[in-house]
């Protein structure tokens, strides 16, 4: 009895020690004072954003305690608390709203231990745009890891060169500004950047050499600007790349090197540029590639040639408007998890095979503007499921079947085929020809006869699809 009272006993003191340990810490981060200076810089940075009329120390005297800022984060160093995040724009309900005319205060970069600068639709205005500081932002290099600018039409200039001392910074987005000039290269020097999104600008020149050091990186987005001129050779061997991103700009040449080595991408989109040479070896080794969109790039080439077994994980394959020529592999086929296949205005020819139909996922199919021949041999109920994502249009010498087909999924922009008629053999059943009538046309044929003379009277049987069988004497 006794023992199971000091067990009892000695319960109770671990859970009142435990309770007064946790007290403590709580107590100590309440009383955890914020440096003055760092509030005082907090509350003149943000007063250069939002205008003169905000007075932090009156609005939230204590931000990181019990009056936070929308949009601040702190953290305890040294048992004081300083800023690490602080993001402005309309990113939640109640966040700091930017003014008209804006200012980056030198007391942002007294922020010592700032990790996070976001700025989120703020310098909106065309009639006061504002340029991102130059030579400053080494202030920030002992703590920043993320910088990002996102839609911010009057946010104009160049990316400071200055970017390039930010050593630890693991995220850099400039999405959707109004940002001109050529890319830094130095930027390349940021070797622990694992995301780097400058998409939605008007940047230009060529992509630096410089950025095939950044080999930690995982998202590359330099989409929609005016950037010329060859991929690096570097770019091929980021080993680390899930997703890249060249779409609209005016890149040209061949898309990679044969020592290309991207086996982890996941999104490979270049579409709207100037590549050409071909679908080379290096892009059906990327053995991960879910999206694969290459459209409206003068790329030519044999479609025929190419193993697309290797790329059983597409969802997405963009080949529209590329100068393929050739006929559509059935291998194509085998891409089981495909969900979208775009095959229009190239120069393909002959008969789309009907295995594409087997494909379980497939929701898309566009063939249209080719020089596709025959008759199609897609399912009624293939077009039913496809609906206008089924595209054959603009391929003249290809029909459907009119026979098996309702007018209600019929393939839209495709002709139905012309009803035939056929010449047999009575005695063996034989074809001796075929033509194409339509229902009142008139069978018109030449007859030859051997040099040694007449030898008999046959019967050819002329069948039409309109059921009306004629018997024609002739002599052979």
């Amino acid at each position: 009895m006794l023992m199971r009272s000091n067990r009892f006993t000695l319960a109770v003191c671990i859970l009142c020690l435990g309770v007064w340990c946790c007290g403590q810490a709580y107590n100590t981060e309440e009383a955890a004072p914020m440096d003055k200076a760092e509030r005082a810089a907090l509350y003149s940075a943000i007063q250069g954003f939002v205008g003169n009329w905000w007075n932090g120390s009156d609005l939230y005297p204590d931000p990181c305690g019990w009056t936070p800022i929308q949009g601040v984060s702190c953290d305890i160093v040294a048992g004081l608390w300083y800023i690490t995040a602080l993001s402005i724009g309309p990113f939640y309900e109640n966040s700091l709203a930017c003014a008209t005319n804006v200012e980056f205060r030198p007391q942002l970069y007294q922020l010592k231990h700032l990790k996070s600068l976001s700025f989120f639709n703020c310098f909106i205005s065309l009639r006061h745009p504002i340029t991102i500081p130059g030579d400053i932002w080494e202030k920030l290099a002992g703590s920043l890891q993320s910088i990002e600018f996102r839609s911010n039409p009057g946010l104009i200039g160049q990316i400071p060169a200055s970017f390039g001392y930010l050593k630890k910074l693991q995220s850099l987005v400039l999405l959707e500004n109004g940002l001109t000039g050529q890319v830094p290269t130095n930027i390349g020097n940021l070797t622990n950047l694992n995301r780097l999104v400058l998409a939605g600008n008007r940047f230009t020149g060529r992509i630096p050499d410089s950025f095939g050091r950044l080999k930690k990186l995982l998202i590359l987005d330099l989409s929609r600007n005016s950037l010329s001129g060859h991929l690096p050779l570097g770019l091929g061997g980021l080993a680390s790349l899930l997703k890249f991103d060249l779409s609209n700009n005016q890149l040209k040449g061949k898309l990679f090197a044969r020592n290309a080595y991207l086996k982890n991408l996941t999104l490979l989109d270049v579409r709207n540029n100037q590549f050409s040479g071909g679908l080379n070896q290096p892009i059906l080794d990327m053995h991960s590639l879910e999206e694969l969109m290459l459209s409206c790039n003068p790329l030519g080439g044999d479609i025929m040639r190419l193993d697309w077994q290797s790329l059983q994980s597409l969802v997405v394959l963009d080949l529209s408007n590329v100068g393929l020529n050739g006929e559509i592999p059935e291998s194509l086929s085998g891409l089981k998890r495909l969900r979208y296949l775009g095959l229009g205005n190239n120069n393909l020819a002959g008969n789309p095979p009907p295995k594409l139909a087997s494909l379980p996922n497939l929701n898309a199919l566009y063939l249209n503007g080719n020089n596709l021949t025959g008759v199609l041999k897609f399912s009624e109920i293939f077009y039913g499921k496809m609906g206008k994502r089924f595209g054959a249009w603009n391929n003249p010498e290809l029909c459907y079947p009119v026979e098996s087909m309702t007018k209600r999924n019929a393939p839209y922009g495709v002709k139905p085929c012309q009803r035939g008629v056929t010449l047999l053999d009575p005695n063996s059943g034989a074809k001796l020809g075929d033509g194409n009538l339509n229902n009142n046309s008139h069978f018109v044929a030449s007859l030859g006869f051997s040099s040694n003379g007449i030898h008999g009277l046959r019967q050819l049987i002329l069948v039409d699809t309109s059921i009306t069988v004629l018997v024609l004497n002739l002599f052979l």
